[in-house]
């Protein structure tokens, strides 16, 4: 399985000024601007531990996902919530001829925790020897930093304040996130048992 986003979070979607507001950064001076590139690279690296340790997307973008084969044919669990729409699905030969699965097919099944795409029939189409599946999918809570739930954009917050005030204290890289950051988003974290399953 691989997941490669496709489509990057705009600057201008990053809540750069309300981290300089959280940090107490002084304003009003000529060089006001001049950390906001440092800021954003935080608050980018805050966004993707929270959502590498929760499996939800924060901010709307675009993912391809690439599967050898179904985990079963009765359904298939995509690896990231909240999905808001399926684009394509389309199945590839060993000759990489693509034949796309028509939407009459499957159907997407919305899921905070575990989004699944299941069959509209018995089951999903079978893939072609050497073949694989290529998914492309719209993931996240919305496009604008106020459609994410207030817990995970205030653990961002405290992540990437984390970031800019110990980014020159050595020794702190395998400390883990902070305990305020983990009581967060607690709630968000899903439990897999026995290997994630179908669902």
């Amino acid at each position: 399985m691989m997941l490669i986003e496709q489509t990057a979070v705009p600057a201008e979607a990053l809540p750069v000024a309300a981290l300089k507001q959280h940090l107490r950064l002084g304003s009003g001076f000529a060089d006001d601007g001049l950390q906001d590139g440092l800021l954003a690279t935080f608050l980018r690296a805050a966004m993707t531990t929270i959502e590498g340790r929760t499996g939800k997307v924060l901010l709307a973008r675009r993912f391809l996902l690439v599967l050898d084969d179904w985990r079963t044919e009765e359904g298939q669990a995509l690896p990231v919530a909240p999905v808001g729409s399926v684009l394509s699905v389309t199945l590839y030969d060993g000759a990489e001829r693509a034949t796309v699965v028509p939407t009459a097919a499957w159907r997407l099944v919305r899921d905070h925790h575990r989004p699944r795409l299941l069959p509209r029939g018995t089951t999903l189409p079978s893939v072609p020897d050497d073949g694989r599946i290529e998914i492309v999918f719209e993931a996240g809570f919305g496009a604008a930093w106020a459609d994410i739930p207030a817990d995970l954009a205030q653990a961002v917050m405290l992540l990437a304040s984390d970031y800019y005030e110990n980014r020159y204290e050595p020794g702190l890289s395998g400390a883990g996130l902070p305990w305020p950051v983990v009581g967060l988003i607690e709630r968000w974290r899903t439990v897999r048992v026995l290997g994630g399953g179908a669902a």
